[in-house]
């Protein structure tokens, strides 16, 4: 008989292991969620939060579910502590095998009001040491978020929708400082929510802010308390004697010491148009080379025309030398 041989062949099926593709945390008044899907076998959740908090304020509900693959999606919620701007909240989703972790951290920052016109920075800080990262600012003024400017730390790739308004610091950029710095923000164009990403390997950190610009004031005089000019038209302006006007120009509104000695001095002043025995200026030549004597009581007040904007003002106004 001849001998036969068997041959056994084993073939192996090697099945992937999903690997933790994202987390996504966010946040509400009351709550910060932290979620993950596609998982296999189900994962571990982890919270922390910097300044680091008791490991009692961190319990949260974790729920897992499976799809009809049987890959498990987790979702884990933790109470706000304190002020919501307080805290930065990191999530972490770590492998049955402990082979892979994947954090991801929110923080949203108070809100920040600036006059229009000044230039505003926008902090943005990583939260620890990043070696390969992008970051990614967007802007969302009414729920329709654009990305504004992009940066990608291993090319030296920059991406700016608003050059010459918005800009980074390159040099803080290494030492994961992305601060958005605004030249001079308008109320209308800059007003809105700012996100600034931080994307690197299997982590991803978020700052949010929200941006209120607020219409500059105009610095002008004020005369009896009235309104500032507005157009330069003299919309409104008071002339009447009772306007100190200084003859270097300064405005009287940011000498707030002098000004009560000023109204008290204008206050002893007769009125032209009340007081008939007030004495009229000298009108001969002689009188005239001398040395003019001050008003009772103005202390140094001297009667001058004052002339703005081509309006020549003819009412009596008192100046100081």
């Amino acid at each position: 008989t001849e001998n036969l041989w068997y041959i056994c062949v084993i073939c192996c099926v090697t099945t992937a292991v999903p690997l933790i593709q994202s987390v996504i945390v966010e946040i509400t008044d009351e709550t910060v969620t932290c979620s993950s899907q596609n998982i296999y076998p189900i994962p571990q959740v982890s919270w922390a939060t910097d300044p680091p908090s008791a490991q009692e304020a961190l319990e949260n509900s974790t729920t897992k579910t499976t799809d009809h693959k049987g890959l498990f999606t987790v979702e884990s919620m933790l109470r706000i502590l304190g002020n919501v701007s307080n805290y930065t909240y990191f999530c972490s989703v770590i492998s049955a095998d402990k082979t892979q972790i994947w954090t991801a951290s929110r923080k949203n920052q108070e809100d920040i009001t600036q006059e229009e016109g000044y230039a505003l920075s926008i902090p943005c800080i990583a939260p620890h040491s990043l070696q390969n990262f992008s970051l990614t600012w967007t802007f969302d003024s009414a729920n329709d978020p654009i990305v504004i400017l992009r940066y990608d730390n291993r090319t030296r790739h920059s991406f700016n929708l608003w050059e010459g308004e918005a800009e980074l610091d390159q040099d803080l950029l290494l030492l994961g400082d992305g601060s958005l710095v605004l030249f001079k923000p308008e109320r209308e164009e800059h007003s809105g929510t700012y996100t600034c990403t931080f994307s690197g390997l299997q982590s991803r950190h978020i700052i949010q802010t929200r941006v209120n610009i607020t219409v500059s004031r105009t610095d002008s005089h004020r005369c009896n308390g009235t309104g500032p000019v507005e157009g330069g038209h003299h919309k409104g302006l008071n002339t009447a004697a009772s306007c100190i006007i200084r003859h270097d120009g300064a405005d009287p509104n940011r000498e707030p010491a002098q000004s009560d000695a000023q109204d008290e001095l204008l206050r002893s002043v007769p009125n032209a148009d009340e007081d008939s025995s007030v004495t009229s200026l000298p009108d001969t030549k002689e009188e005239e080379d001398e040395e003019e004597t001050p008003l009772d009581g103005s202390d140094g007040l001297q009667p001058c025309n004052l002339e703005r904007d081509g309006f020549e003002n003819t009412e009596p106004v008192l100046c100081i030398p």
